[in-house]
């Protein structure tokens, strides 16, 4: 079963760890976890089980070949 991001509202599946010095660790989406990775002293630490959910729908690794 998947875990949804701990963010209010959203849905979308966890992929990140957040390590937050000022509160309770989070479990967010990659999405989440772009935007408040920025915060000073917020550690983002992705999940390697959940690595298909770091990249966006339409994205993937084969670069090369969206290029020809």
């Amino acid at each position: 079963m998947e875990r949804e991001c701990a963010e209010p509202d959203c849905d979308r599946p966890i992929a990140v760890e957040l390590h937050i010095p000022w509160a309770d660790n989070r479990f967010v989406c990659a999405a989440h976890a772009r935007v408040l990775g920025r915060r000073d002293g917020v550690v983002a630490d992705p999940l390697p089980d959940e690595r298909e959910h770091l990249l966006e729908r339409g994205q993937s690794g084969d670069s090369e070949q969206s290029r020809e």
